[in-house]
């Protein structure tokens, strides 16, 4: 099983959105800050999180990215963040 790293990142203008798209984004992510999250993604869980948002935002109002990172380049970081990492293993229920 492959997994490729995405940055997701949306803007939610209502409050109830918000906190389900929140939801959606922790179940997926490894980090991150705020509305942007780092994702470690199977095709299939790819295809997951997309769905799993479509049925959170409203489009007319909303927005969503979800952009793959270069496995090859370099990640520069800086302050207080962290480089992202593929964890040791990751908790499906």
């Amino acid at each position: 099983m492959h997994r490729r790293l995405f940055v997701a990142a949306y803007d939610v203008s209502h409050p109830r959105r918000l906190r389900q798209a929140l939801e959606v984004l922790k179940g997926y992510s490894t980090g991150g800050q705020k509305s942007v999250f780092e994702c470690f993604l199977t095709e299939g869980e790819r295809g997951s999180l997309l769905r799993e948002i479509k049925s959170v935002l409203e489009f007319q109002e909303d927005r969503f990215l979800l952009l793959p990172v270069d496995p090859g380049a370099e990640v520069q970081t800086l302050g207080v963040a962290v480089p992202p990492s593929d964890p040791t293993y990751y908790y499906v229920d």
